[in-house]
């Protein structure tokens, strides 16, 4: 019977996991304040993992402090996980919410919309 996750998938729930609390609790760079890690793909031979996280706000500088922190979160997984070697960190904006956020304002204006035009 073929196992349900590969250790890809259990390794990037983890870092996921791991990631987020790191953010919001070690990383005292102000560039990096409120950011969402929405997914984490790990490569097969876990060596590079691409971190997607969404903000409120997508400034240049947040990247630019998600790339420099890179290394500190890298050190600190190390400590975390009981792996021997740590995945090289690839943040990647993840815009999937605010589109859901855009349709989801376009369908509540087309249904008042077509409210208003049956009611007249």
């Amino acid at each position: 019977m073929a196992k349900e996750f590969s250790r890809s998938q259990r390794v990037a729930e983890q870092i996921q996991r791991e990631l987020a609390d790191l953010l919001q609790f070690e990383v005292k760079d102000p560039r990096v304040s409120m950011v969402t890690i929405t997914e984490v793909e790990v490569t097969g031979d876990l060596a590079h993992a691409k971190v997607f996280y969404s903000a409120a706000e997508n400034p240049p500088e947040l990247l630019k402090g998600l790339e420099k922190a890179a290394g500190f979160l890298r050190s600190q997984l190390s400590q975390r996980m009981l792996m021997r070697t740590v995945p090289q960190l690839h943040f990647v904006y993840d815009a999937s919410i605010e589109r859901g956020m855009r349709l989801s304002r376009l369908i509540d204006d087309a249904v008042a919309e077509d409210k208003s035009s049956s009611e007249d």
